[in-house]
């Protein structure tokens, strides 16, 4: 049975502060027609500008994604996509009075019950998706990152990291279908390791996070000096690090949820395809920049096999540039072997031949008795 497109019900509000930003705004989703897609609305500016979910609109990958479009940005959308995605929603507009998605608790479960608690409607028009009918891959060798994505009847997905760090480790995470999401994977938060979150802090780089909003592991021998030091800036009684190599912020929900969150971060990035997937995806130590060049690459491909489906890329009925009595003076072959009839292009360094295959060739015999 054919999947409807679906939307909230009504409106719904959710206040927080930007990770990065520090800035402390409200995000509220409405409710939108068919075919609407995911956009952001910058309310906070003179023209409220719009930014449309597209992969195209990328601008950022530090430490988040960013999109921007009519001279405004949204940072950190990640997050909130991938609720989206998880609960089968194709359109509602975020409407922002600031410039960054509040980062909550640093997962997507907020977010997911707003979603929930506003109510999902079905509408009359059916979801259009994105098939994958061929394994479409991106590597980074030097980073040990690769993705790939293969023909699947649905969507489905693995996630594998290792930062060669003990406390870490390897880990691995998997969903077969997007039902799993809102149980198994949107409460899973971001993590950081505490070289990294030292380093972000001093280059004033968390202005709204606390130890809260993320799983910080400790992969190196700390001072009770600078564990009180932390415990100062994010207005805590102490900060001690736990047996399985994390602070003391907070309790894990799976012993892989970082993998898991990271799973969840390639959800949130690949909605910027702006349509759901059918496909298998899996990934290798996946992060931002990596996920966003992998959807561009889908898209390329995507757009390719569109063109190629519409119209052929060259006239197969111009004057060919050989015929076959040409071709037999060049090549020793002869039918049955002979599989070209002609040549309509050829340069240094490419030919574009053509074959008229008919149901009298000798390899179709028996194939079609009826």
């Amino acid at each position: 049975m054919a999947e409807k497109q679906k939307t909230i019900e009504r409106s719904i509000s959710i206040m927080g502060y930007g990770l990065h930003t520090g800035q402390k705004g409200t995000m509220t989703f409405y409710p939108a027609i068919e075919d609407h897609g995911i956009k952001f609305r910058r309310s906070d500016l003179k023209k409220k500008p719009v930014i449309n979910v597209n992969i195209e609109n990328v601008v950022g990958t530090a430490r988040g994604t960013t999109i921007g479009e009519n001279g405004a940005n949204v940072f950190t959308i990640e997050h909130v996509l991938a609720a989206f995605c998880g609960l089968g929603i194709d359109n509602v507009l975020i409407d922002l009075d600031m410039e960054e998605i509040p980062i909550k608790d640093g997962s997507s479960k907020f977010f997911i019950d707003a979603i929930k608690e506003a109510g999902i409607v079905e509408l009359e028009k059916e979801r259009d998706f994105i098939v994958i009918n061929e394994v479409i891959e991106y590597e980074v060798p030097e980073k040990k990152i690769k993705l790939k994505i293969e023909p699947s009847d649905k969507f489905e997905i693995e996630v594998n990291i290792d930062y060669e760090s003990k406390v870490l480790g390897k880990q691995t995470a998997s969903m077969t279908s997007m039902d799993e999401f809102d149980k198994e994977i949107s409460r899973c938060r971001t993590f950081v390791f505490l070289h990294e979150l030292e380093f972000l802090l001093s280059n004033n780089l968390i202005k709204g996070g606390d130890l809260a909003s993320a799983i910080i592991f400790v992969n190196q021998k700390v001072s009770q000096k600078e564990l009180d030091r932390l415990a100062a800036v994010f207005n805590k009684p102490n900060v001690t690090v736990k047996e399985e190599g994390i602070l003391n912020n907070l309790e894990l929900h799976f012993p892989n949820e970082p993998a898991r969150h990271k799973l969840l971060d390639v959800i949130g990035d690949l909605a910027l395809l702006g349509k759901p997937i059918k496909g298998k995806i899996t990934a290798y130590r996946p992060g931002h920049e990596s996920n966003t060049e992998f959807a561009r690459i889908i898209k390329t491909q995507l757009l390719k096999n569109e063109v190629m489906m519409k119209t052929p890329p060259f006239d197969i009925y111009a004057k060919p540039l050989l015929d076959v009595i040409q071709i037999q003076k060049i090549l020793p072959h002869r039918p049955p072997f002979l599989f070209v009839d002609k040549v309509l292009e050829m340069s240094s360094n490419h030919i574009v031949a053509m074959k008229s295959v008919t149901m009298n060739e000798p390899f179709f015999v028996g194939h079609f008795p009826e």
